[in-house]
């Protein structure tokens, strides 16, 4: 949590200086969410995120560098440069900004890996504004009807980019699953530690029953949507950082286990931000080459 939280802060600061390109959005606040629900998948278990996707790609294990190197546009960034920070995609991880729009993409690949009899899973992060989204629904009614194993983790941090939830949202989250015969936990913590054990629940039974589950888990972040896009009461703000994820983390640890936490996601952010500055800018050349490939499928069944 202590890499996510300091490497999102360096983001803003790289942005305010105009080191980065096109946006971001920040996930400071809502690290236990991406720890405590990844940290309980396998390595071979699929991710799919969206536009706040910093955290569970860490958390997922890609690489710190590659990440600084995709949002400053560098070819040794993780889409090569091309993708920046909403658009990720490494083996077992895949972003995109478009909202609702991944989650029939994340519930294809969980049925691709059911006729597969891979064991894996799909595990599909998507926040409370999403479900403004039909397609979000028409997702939902597949994945029960066809039993894929999918786990559905809601992230409700209160705001649909600067519109809160009671102006934008009726109705209750767990109903909407339970329309579609979708079992559904709420969480409303941010104690990673909590948030691990009923992941591991959760997820043990999407993976025995091969059917789909759903996470609920009530979060808040501390960050703007965006970069500056902040229109909330600063008070309201101040109340949850007493809910602070790091913080309770923090109480049990020792000074030096803390420190030295500290220290290490320090020197890692350090490196990988330093390194990518030096890194190379994509070669045009590179991105016709790539373009070539992705079209020769529609050529050829253009020509049949």
């Amino acid at each position: 949590m202590l890499r996510i939280r300091l490497f999102e802060e360096r983001v803003l600061d790289e942005f305010s200086k105009g080191r980065l390109f096109g946006t971001t959005h920040t996930c400071i606040g809502q690290e236990a969410d991406a720890v405590g629900v990844i940290g309980a998948l396998r390595r071979s278990d699929i991710v799919v995120s969206n536009h706040r996707g910093h955290g569970h790609y860490l958390a997922h294990g890609g690489s710190m560098h590659a990440l600084a190197a995709e949002l400053m546009g560098r070819s040794t960034g993780v889409s090569g440069g091309r993708g920046g920070s909403q658009h990720l995609h490494f083996p077992g991880f895949y972003s995109n900004g478009i909202q609702g729009g991944i989650v029939p993409c994340a519930v294809g690949m969980a049925l691709a890996e059911k006729r597969q009899n891979s064991g894996v899973i799909v595990a599909v992060f998507l926040g409370d504004g999403t479900f403004g989204e039909g397609v979000v629904y028409e997702s939902f009614n597949i994945a029960s009807l066809w039993r894929v194993p999918v786990l559905f983790v809601v992230e409700n941090n209160r705001y649909a980019q600067t519109t809160p939830l009671s102006a934008n949202f009726s109705g209750d989250f767990c109903l909407r699953f339970k329309a579609f015969d979708i079992d559904i936990d709420e969480l409303d913590t941010t104690d990673v530690v909590v948030i691990r054990e009923a992941a591991e629940s959760v997820v043990a039974s999407v993976r025995e029953m091969g059917g789909p589950r759903a996470m609920l888990l009530n979060t808040y972040r501390f960050s703007p949507h965006s970069k500056g896009d902040d229109v909330r009461d600063p008070a309201e703000i101040e109340h949850y950082r007493q809910f602070d994820p790091i913080v309770l983390m923090r109480a049990r640890l020792s000074d030096g286990e803390y420190d030295s936490s500290l220290t290490a996601a320090r020197d890692e952010i350090c490196q990988a931000f330093g390194q990518a500055e030096m890194d190379a800018w994509p070669d045009p050349a590179d991105l016709l080459d790539a373009r070539e490939e992705l079209l020769k499928p529609w050529v050829r069944s253009s020509k049949l």
